[in-house]
């Protein structure tokens, strides 16, 4: 018998107006799997992100997280549910600590009560203090001199340690399912490599982490992911392992156009 998905999405569809971002979606993403979501410019796998971290909304569809219905639910809910996620664009407070900006995705996990905060002031101290380690062990997994920088501004990190210090404030919650979004953005291709490396390790580290990423750089989907799903126009056009959707006629055709 098959175990049930982690996420399952059924009938998803988003309209923008007239525009069909995602036409009647069906994705299971199985727990402990690493999912690449490819396909064209435009052909929904942002938007499929953002519906089911709660950026957007539902036009028609559901979507089960862990067998619970989120198909409604508020970003804010969803963390608590165990869903983290990153974006395309960095969405760090560079003026902040690279600190700072990981325990930014901790908070489920922090008393944020009255009396805690101001009159318990040993056990906050305490709390501080062993989400720092925790944030300077994911560091350290990325990069080591990056762990060293703990409470230097993320202003003074360049783009591929802002990547990282995204990545870890994601992971930091201790999430059942991260969403990462093109975490290759704006970085060479030797940076590329790197950040492959990182995750793979992350992943092995952590055990049993469930990744859906979008990434146009091939290279990274065929190192990182377990199976791949392809959009184009919202819609599901092929699934399966990376190297056999690859070269699969219709995704071909979606990637490059009729010959």
């Amino acid at each position: 018998m098959t175990a049930p998905a982690l996420l399952e999405s059924r009938g998803l569809t988003v309209r923008f107006g007239g525009l069909l971002a995602l036409n009647a979606l069906d994705i299971d993403v199985r727990h402990g799997e690493v999912l690449g979501l490819i396909g064209p410019n435009g052909s929904g796998k942002t938007t499929f992100l953002n519906v089911i971290s709660g950026v957007y909304s539902a036009s028609a569809g559901s979507i089960r997280l862990d067998g619970a219905d989120i198909t409604t639910a508020s970003a804010q809910h969803l963390s608590a549910s165990g869903l983290a996620r990153t974006f395309q664009r960095s969405r760090l407070c560079l003026p902040l600590s690279v600190f700072d900006n990981i325990v930014l995705g901790a908070q489920k996990r922090l008393n944020s009560g009255l009396w805690h905060n101001l009159i318990q002031r040993k056990a906050l101290a305490a709390e501080v203090r062993a989400i720092a380690a925790e944030a300077r062990e994911l560091l350290y997994v990325f990069n080591p001199t990056l762990a060293d920088k703990l409470y230097d501004p993320a202003i003074s990190l360049g783009m591929i340690d802002r990547r990282r210090v995204e990545i870890c404030r994601a992971l930091i919650g201790k999430p059942k399912l991260v969403l990462l979004d093109e975490p290759s953005a704006g970085m060479t291709h030797d940076e590329t490599d790197q950040v492959v490396d990182e995750i793979l390790g992350i992943r092995k580290s952590l055990g049993g982490l469930t990744i859906i990423i979008v990434e146009h750089e091939m290279g990274l989907i065929e190192r990182v992911t377990d199976r791949c799903v392809v959009l184009n126009y919202g819609k599901k056009i092929c699934e399966g392992k990376f190297r056999d959707v690859a070269s699969d006629p219709v995704v071909r055709e979606a990637y490059l156009g009729q010959s």
